[in-house]
């Protein structure tokens, strides 16, 4: 079992007739099945009622039990079995022959990653703001329910939604709650020589790297990227600090992050990826970066490459009109676009005319939903 850190720091202060316990529950409460299979609800009730009704998050319980506590639940035999049970319950959800199995066991696929800007799976990770991150939380639940070969891309955000608050005049004010990663249900990824994953993207001047979590989502895993790493400028620390935060050049930022930092954590990963399907035009330069890489692979020009990898991509949005979409001026994609447009082998005009309605229009604004259009086999929404 992969542990998060917060929990290995946790356990060195324990007994260890106390370690089984803490694993099989460290195990159950990483699981975000639990927030939509209330199967372990009573379990988590039983830990700590108050704490669990706060924070509708098992794995904050966890942590802030205290060693009296945990030495009373290991000497409680119904509790113990509440717990064998629950994980027999997870196990046979896990090993059970599923729909897509069996209505599809022709079926070629390999894999589908799915790519958003926020995910809404509760409040144990509090990644969205609204209805796309339900929509795209929901996805994944489902996804988990049929065994489809889905893996989730998406960010780590310090500040995800806010929540609402009345002053004493009546104004409704914004609080924005920390997200603490040692308290949040994630594992994080390591390379194959054991350290922690990073994924590198350049920005003009300079590298942003970028740690990734895992979130466990049943059967599916959401990969989460994360740029609050030391070696990084302060201003790239703040990349994944707040989800729709900051500016124009920022929300360009953290777009490219998504996108062409999510394909090449799919490289690194090793992941076999049939579709790349796009919830909303956020993610749409995952599919310039895929077509870099089939390039690279295949040695044939980027014009080529899209051609190839096109028919694999999908886009679904859900607000088709102008004030929906994300555009970004044209000195902004200068500034952000000149150098990887020379890594594509093509000219910075012809890369930007993929994202205008009118590519010959020197001032319409680069498109988030053009370019998607425009380089995805498949729309619907």
């Amino acid at each position: 079992m992969k542990m998060p850190l917060s929990m290995m720091r946790y356990m060195r202060n324990l007994p260890a007739e106390l370690f089984p316990l803490v694993e099989t529950v460290a195990d159950l409460a990483t699981d975000l099945r639990w927030s939509w299979s209330h199967a372990g609800d009573a379990v988590w009730k039983a830990m700590d009622p108050q704490l669990w009704e706060q924070s509708e998050n098992p794995f904050v319980v966890l942590q802030n039990l205290s060693r009296e506590r945990l030495e009373e639940l290991n000497r409680n035999a119904q509790f113990k079995q509440h717990l064998d049970r629950l994980t027999e319950i997870r196990n046979s959800y896990c090993d059970r022959c599923s729909w897509f199995s069996e209505v599809h066991a022709d079926a070629k696929l390999k894999g589908v990653a799915y790519f958003s800007m926020e995910f809404g799976l509760g409040k144990a990770l509090p990644l969205y703001a609204g209805g796309l991150g339900v929509l795209a939380g929901d996805y994944l639940k489902a996804a988990s329910d049929l065994a489809l070969p889905v893996t989730a891309i998406g960010l780590l955000y310090q500040e995800g939604y806010f929540r609402q608050v009345l002053d004493a005049t009546g104004w409704q004010q914004e609080i924005y709650p920390y997200n603490d990663s040692s308290s949040l249900p994630l594992r994080p990824v390591l390379a194959r020589n054991g350290a922690w994953l990073q994924i590198p993207v350049e920005l003009p001047g300079r590298i942003a790297r970028l740690h990734v979590w895992e979130a466990q989502v049943g059967q599916v895993s959401l990969y989460l990227l994360d740029s609050n790493d030391l070696l990084n400028s302060a201003l790239d620390r703040g990349i994944t600090s707040k989800l729709y935060g900051g500016g124009e050049e920022m929300r360009l930022v953290q777009e490219i992050v998504l996108g062409i930092g999510g394909w090449r954590l799919i490289e690194a990963l090793g992941l076999e990826i049939d579709i790349c399907h796009l919830n909303e035009g956020h993610a749409a330069f995952v599919t310039l970066e895929r077509a870099r890489c089939f390039m690279e692979q295949q040695q044939i020009d980027f014009w080529d490459a899209l051609w190839a990898t096109r028919p694999g991509n999908v886009f679904t949005t859900h607000t088709p009109v102008a004030a929906g979409f994300d555009t970004f001026s044209r000195d902004l994609l200068a500034k952000y676009g000149l150098v990887y447009a020379k890594n594509l082998g093509v000219e910075p005009e012809e890369l930007v005319r993929l994202g205008r309605s009118n590519g010959r229009d020197g001032n319409e604004p680069f498109n988030m939903a053009y370019l998607a259009a425009r380089t995805c086999g498949k729309m619907n929404g």
